[in-house]
């Protein structure tokens, strides 16, 4: 697998990060839209290494598709053909609350999204004019006092990211690429994405060998029982805000530990995000997360992705594990074995 590891989102950190990311051997960079702009973590690491990057993801719902096409393009260009744009829905709440933009049934609007942006980009290339008519989009217009003619390295992909059955079977229909949900579970990749992939796939007309699978997972990597002990309170901690969506509710089905989500959504409502964590056990962060050393972690994406994806989006999320037991996971994701 080629491995992919998280940016620091602020730009006084962005540069540092690149670096000591392909330090450790890594295929890629991707960023994700937190505290920080999505975009401008890649845009420095575009000068200071020469690895794939990705958006994991850009929130498609309150951007424009002719925006987002416009920075996929100068990214594209300014890394050399390097970039990726990877495209998600969030939960209405976020949508609503945090970026006051309309909800609007999230899997046909992101799939929309996803094709007006491949849309931009084709008539930029020559293909076709442009004259895009959606449900959510119109794109009809592209004098050539804003076309800025073909890529010189190719129109970027654009990926979407999914983990319900609907949302999956858009993405395999529209989309060059899957970004797996990391809060998942070998039982429910199984039972509820690959089925949904494949009749995406199918509708479509493609198969797994014309289209990208990027697998995600939240890591706690540990080499001494002190490390992974931190690591696995760490991962508990975003697993429980994961959790708590009701969205999400079905990965926790799939386990037979739904009647936890409620809770947690009572106490994230209450502001009680303290107490979240004692509710997730750590045979819950076993079977969502990779847990244990180098090795058995790598074994583990390998076991639970390797049949169909060719990427994994690696998350140490609220922690810092060594710098060689990463570089050493690196390297056995790497490895066929």
């Amino acid at each position: 697998m080629k491995v992919h590891l998280q940016v620091e989102g602020s730009p006084l950190r962005a540069r540092d990060s690149a670096r000591a990311i392909a330090a450790l051997g890594a295929d890629g960079i991707f960023s994700f839209e937190g505290t920080h702009d999505v975009f401008v973590p890649l845009v420095l690491a575009a000068a200071e290494t020469d690895l794939h990057l990705m958006t994991n993801v850009a929130i498609a719902g309150p951007r424009s598709p002719l925006h987002l096409a416009h920075t996929a393009y100068d990214l594209q260009a300014l890394s050399g053909g390097r970039f990726r744009l990877g495209l998600g829905s969030q939960t209405r709440v976020h949508i609503e609350k945090r970026y006051g933009s309309r909800w609007e049934r999230p899997a046909a609007r992101t799939g929309e999204s996803v094709a007006a942006v491949k849309a931009i980009l084709a008539a930029w290339e020559g293909h076709a004019p442009l004259d895009f008519r959606g449900e959510f989009f119109t794109h009809t217009l592209m004098p050539p006092t804003f076309d800025p003619g073909p890529n010189p390295f190719g129109p970027p992909p654009v990926l979407m990211g999914a983990l319900g059955p609907v949302m999956t079977r858009t993405a395999a229909a529209v989309a060059d690429g899957l970004l797996v949900m990391p809060f998942n579970s070998a039982t429910h990749f199984t039972g509820r994405t690959v089925p949904a992939l494949r009749r995406g796939l199918a509708d479509s007309g493609r198969t797994l060998d014309e289209f990208e699978v990027v697998a995600q997972a939240m890591v706690a990597l540990g080499r001494t029982a002190g490390e992974l002990a931190g690591a696995v309170d760490a991962v508990a901690r975003l697993i429980a805000f994961y959790a708590s969506t009701p969205a999400y509710r079905p990965v926790l089905d799939a386990e037979g530990w739904g009647e936890v989500q409620p809770e947690l959504n009572a106490l994230s409502k209450q502001g009680r995000y303290a107490e979240m964590p004692a509710l997730i056990t750590e045979p819950m962060v076993r079977t969502i997360a990779l847990v244990g050393s180098p090795a058995d972690c790598a074994a583990q994406a390998h076991a639970r992705f390797g049949d169909y994806a060719r990427d994994i989006c690696c998350y140490f999320p609220g922690y810092d594990p060594a710098s060689d037991a990463v570089a050493e996971f690196v390297a056995r994701l790497q490895s066929s074995e």
